[in-house]
C-alpha cells in the first residue's frame, strides 16, 4: 500500500545529501517508510491541504521495501525494545550533557573575572 501521505500524522524531511526521511510522527507504522498499517487507528486525512493544487515537484521514489520473513508483530516488539532502551539512557545523557554545558559556562565566567573590578 506505501505511506498515506495525505494522513496528517505523516511527514516527509528532505536532508541536504538528498536523502528522504518518510515517518509517522506517532511512531504507529512499524514499516515506515516503506507502508503503513492497513488498518491504523490513527490515519485522520490532512485537511489543510484540500483544493490546493500541487506542483510538478516530487519526492524522490522510496526504494523498494526488504525482504523479510520476520512477522509484523515481531518487528514491532523488536522496536518496543529499541525504544525502551534508548528511553532508558536518554535521560542520563542529558544530564550528562547539562552538566557539560554548566561547566563550560561556568569556566566561561571565571575567565572574565578580571575585568570586572
Amino acid at each position: 500500500m506505501g505511506m498515506r501521505e495525505e494522513c496528517k500524522h505523516f511527514q516527509s524531511r528532505t536532508y541536504r545529501n538528498g536523502e528522504v526521511a518518510r515517518f509517522c510522527v506517532l511512531g504507529n507504522a512499524p514499516d515506515q517508510p516503506w507502508a503503513c498499517p492497513d488498518d491504523c487507528v490513527t490515519y485522520e486525512r490532512r485537511l489543510a491541504d484540500v483544493g490546493w493544487s500541487h506542483g510538478s515537484l516530487v519526492d524522490r521514489p522510496v526504494e523498494s521495501a526488504p525482504n523479510t520473513d520476520v512477522p509484523l508483530d515481531d518487528r514491532r516488539a523488536l522496536l518496543e525494545q529499541a525504544s525502551e532502551i534508548v528511553n532508558a539512557v536518554a535521560p542520563e545523557l542529558v544530564n550528562e550533557r547539562r552538566r557539560e554545558l554548566d561547566d563550560a559556562d561556568r569556566r566561561d565566567r571565571r575567565g572574565w573575572r578580571f575585568w570586572r573590578r
